[in-house]
């Protein structure tokens, strides 16, 4: 979808470039990095999402003449800043994580390197595109997880914070493993599977229950779900509906798939219950589906009380994240880069040790266990570094430094995460589409092991410095220790 987001930013990215331009720094290059320090949900990982509408956003990066005068209204902006607007465009390099691959903190998602007024101002869509989808696909893979294999349907547009939420988040939950959404929508704009029954309200605006199933289940023979728990759950709803599956069965009429959804009530209760009285009037095929306010905890619940669902509708905990709203994404300097090539990193310093950045041009380089195609560990390292498989590796552990883990050249093998996006403003990558993302996450998630994604208490992922990497960090940050 072709928007122009282009003042979709923080008023203090304008004030911060029209200094720039008016210091005669417009052409001074740096690269900024995109990445995140802790994993949301205390999961064991995270999974990157929103690079095909960061790419959008970028390729559709423009000033036109009524976001000029808007700004000129604001009179806080001189003709000159205005005029350079006039012709603004990104003109920089951009290297990102693909989208659906496992990521962990302090590794950087994208790398941009630009003019300081092009990267400078670029940083809050990005923090805002990729902050979300990240956090509500890394929801839903948690989701799926607990499912046990079951499917899981994405049914939370109604409670999402506005449109785009809702049909990017959408498109996020398909990407963490959702089978399908109710979002129509985002299923034209994605081309992923679109899923849904009917109401309570349906079934009301019938005279009897009966009539309402009947009248359903006449208009989709082939995909017959109907909701039970309108007025009585197991003293009617689900006696109406086998008396509708029987009448289907008796009339030739062949169900594609069929079966019954719970809204309300104790659900694992409800639903061994409705599973006995389905199978003794002969309908083991039938499928029972669920809602009502689930989220991980809740679906992994049930499964260990015996539940019989075996297909789950998630609404508001998965679209909103409900118990960690925010990705915690952030963007920092991490170098300059001086006329004559010269790169000069950069670092923030903070009291909190976590605050402290990585300074420098960096990559992120997975390192697998060769035998099993697990990941090993990560190594956050300089662009220029190369790994040599046919050497011995060493990992040693950032804050715990007599850590160490030395891998022969026969056990391991190595793969860099950084992808080419953008060259000199030119896209060079080729968008996947939301399907070939999915299952491109499937195949990244199986190469963790169980341990990394536990609900609860998970394993975490050794992510280390290279040596290189490491030494640079500590003599900048000796160099601004003071006396």
């Amino acid at each position: 979808m072709k928007r122009n987001l282009t003042l979709l930013t923080d008023l203090y990215q304008l004030t911060m470039m029209q200094g720039y331009h008016e210091n005669n720094i417009n052409n001074h290059e740096v690269v900024f990095d995109l990445f995140y320090r802790n994993n949301p949900s205390k999961n064991g990982y995270a999974i990157c999402a929103g690079l095909e509408q960061a790419i959008d956003y970028i390729e559709n990066l423009h000033f036109d003449e009524e976001d000029i005068a808007y700004l000129r209204g604001l009179n806080l902006f001189n003709e000159s800043f205005l005029e350079y607007l006039r012709n603004f465009k990104f003109t920089g390099d951009i290297d990102a994580i693909p989208e659906g691959t496992v990521v962990f903190p302090m590794e950087v998602l994208m790398r941009v390197k630009a003019p300081i007024l092009e990267a400078q101002f670029v940083e809050t869509a990005l923090l805002n595109i990729i902050n979300h989808q990240s956090l509500i696909a890394t929801k839903a893979a948690r989701v799926v997880r607990a499912a046990e294999g079951d499917p899981v349907l994405e049914f939370g547009l109604r409670r999402a914070q506005g449109p785009d939420a809702g049909i990017y988040g959408a498109r996020a939950a398909v990407i963490g493993g959702c089978a399908a959404t109710s979002n129509v929508l985002t299923g034209q704009m994605f081309d992923v599977p679109v899923s849904g029954t009917h109401a309570h309200s349906w079934v009301m605006s019938f005279d009897e229950e009966i009539e309402a199933f009947r009248a359903y289940a006449k208009l989709f023979p082939d995909k017959c779900i109907l909701l039970v728990d309108t007025y009585d759950t197991l003293g009617s709803g689900v006696p109406n509906a086998i008396k509708v599956f029987n009448e289907m069965k008796a009339n030739g009429i062949k169900m594609e798939s069929y079966g019954i959804r719970l809204d309300s009530g104790d659900l694992a209760y409800l639903s061994k219950k409705a599973r006995y009285m389905l199978d003794e009037a002969g309908h083991k095929d039938a499928i029972i589906s669920a809602s009502c306010d689930l989220d991980e905890m809740l679906i992994a619940d049930l499964k260990r009380q015996g539940a019989q669902i075996t297909l789950w509708g998630v609404g508001t905990n998965m679209i909103t994240s409900s118990d960690c709203p925010s990705f915690g994404g952030i963007y920092k300097l991490a170098a300059e880069i001086h006329e004559d090539g010269v790169v000069v990193p950069k670092i923030k310093i903070s009291n909190n040790p976590e605050k402290v950045t990585n300074p420098g041009i960096k990559k992120v380089v997975r390192v697998y266990n060769k035998e099993t195609g697990k990941i090993k560990a990560d190594i956050i390292a300089l662009e220029e570094e190369i790994f040599d498989e046919t050497k011995e590796l060493v990992l040693i552990e950032q804050n715990a430094r007599w850590m160490k883990t030395k891998l022969k050249p026969e056990s391991y093998e190595v793969r860099e995460l950084l992808l080419p996006i953008f060259r000199k403003g030119q896209k060079v990558y080729e968008v996947p589409t939301v399907k070939v993302i999915k299952e491109y996450a499937k195949e990244e998630l199986e190469t963790l092991w169980d341990e990394y994604k536990r609900l609860v208490n998970p394993e975490i992922m050794s992510v280390v410095l290279s040596e290189s990497l490491y030494a640079l960090k500590e003599k900048m940050l000796e160099s601004y220790k003071k006396d």
